[in-house]
């Protein structure tokens, strides 16, 4: 019987083979399964216009299907706001949650690919992690990632990305994800 041969992302191969081992050491943990590692990667675009414009809805879930590489969902409102003409139940965004392989390959996309990509980079906010461990990032144009063809599009949208983590607190996270080699500022920005 022949063998089979498994792939494995490029990231996800760094971290298992340096990455657990240094931070268990750099962090002092008792056990290699207290390190932390990434759990999941959250992709949401917002629509404003998808409430009257059908088209521009699409147009943001298939941009986001090829950005992630896995099937983009619509979102509802989940209440009616009266000053924004909204009413529950209208379609307002699209939404992708990656795990396992293809979080990995989209993390490695997004650190050595996309980021550089973003014109006057310099390094994300490090202010940015929400207190137990995750981090959040906007993203501008969803025009950085090579997969969107710049003539193709009709309008410039922007997305957030929600890295979930493991980690009980913002500086094991930080640790990580340095270590996973995103380029946080090294003091906070000011804009």
């Amino acid at each position: 019987m022949a063998t089979v041969e498994t792939y494995v992302p490029r990231m996800k191969q760094r971290y298992n083979d340096e990455l657990r081992g240094r931070l268990k050491e750099e962090l002092e943990l008792s056990s290699i399964m207290q390190v932390p590692r990434v759990t999941k990667i959250t992709l949401n675009m917002g629509v404003g216009e998808g409430k009257t414009d059908a088209k521009a809805l699409d147009a943001a879930i298939e941009e986001l299907t090829i950005i992630a590489g896995q099937r983009a969902q619509l979102r509802r409102a989940r209440r009616s706001i009266a000053q924004f003409k909204l009413r529950e139940g209208m379609p307002i965004g699209a939404k992708v949650t990656l795990r396992g392989d293809r979080m990995w390959e989209f993390l490695d996309r997004l650190i050595s690919i996309a980021l550089p990509r973003i014109r006057d980079f310099r390094g994300l906010n490090p202010n940015s992690f929400d207190g137990r461990g995750n981090y959040s990032l906007g993203i501008r144009e969803q025009i950085i990632f090579p997969e969107i063809d710049y003539d193709s599009i009709n309008q410039i949208r922007g997305l957030d990305v929600a890295i979930t983590t493991t980690a009980e607190t913002d500086e094991q996270a930080r640790a990580l994800l340095l270590g996973l080699g995103l380029p946080l500022a090294t003091e906070a920005r000011r804009d």
